[in-house]
């Protein structure tokens, strides 16, 4: 028994920096990979649920505190989430001819997941305040390190106005646009 106890008390836990090699929501995990090498570290749900987000896009960057258990590495938490590169995602042909500046002019607004569903690859959210829905492309959610939405999930984000109605084109937790 002291020697387990010794044993916890050296396992320290250690900040590391990696990608996500892939997460299932509907699993509640997924797995990260650290820049470093070395095991792949479990992710659970919760841990992501107490970041603010319900999904993370697989190959996104990510910043962990990581805790060695005796069944491996395990995020504890999670210190910082950026996108996937964006050399690796193919660009929407609804946004050619925006501007990045026109982009970063759109007002940051808060949101609800009205659906969304992966496998069609899009859904719609509401914004407060305004009574048409903004789509939501799977892209576009790639694009700002997340991988699904679900019905009520808060969020912030920006939309344009295309020729198909309103458009995200940004899309953070709510937790990520307050800040």
């Amino acid at each position: 028994m002291l020697d387990k106890i010794v044993e916890q008390a050296e396992n320290v836990d250690e900040r590391v920096s990696g990608h996500v090699k892939w997460f299932d929501p509907s699993k509640g995990f997924g797995f990260l990979v650290s820049d470093t090498g070395g095991p792949d570290i479990l992710l659970h749900a919760n841990v992501l649920r107490n970041y603010g987000q319900g999904s993370v896009a697989d190959g996104a960057r990510i910043d962990v505190i990581v805790q060695a258990t005796d069944r491996g590495l395990q995020a504890i938490e999670i210190l910082e989430i950026s996108p996937p590169d964006s050399d690796d995602i193919a660009p929407l042909e609804d946004f050619s001819g925006v501007s990045p500046e026109e982009i970063a002019a759109a007002s940051l607004e808060p949101a609800r997941v009205k659906w969304f569903d992966k496998t069609k690859g899009f859904g719609f959210a509401n914004v407060y305040g305004r009574s048409e829905d903004v789509f939501i492309h799977i892209e576009v959610l790639r694009r700002c390190g997340l991988s699904d939405l679900f019905p009520g999930e808060a969020l912030a984000l920006r939309a344009i106005d295309s020729k198909r109605g309103r458009m995200a084109v940004e899309v953070l937790a709510w937790e990520s646009g307050l800040a």
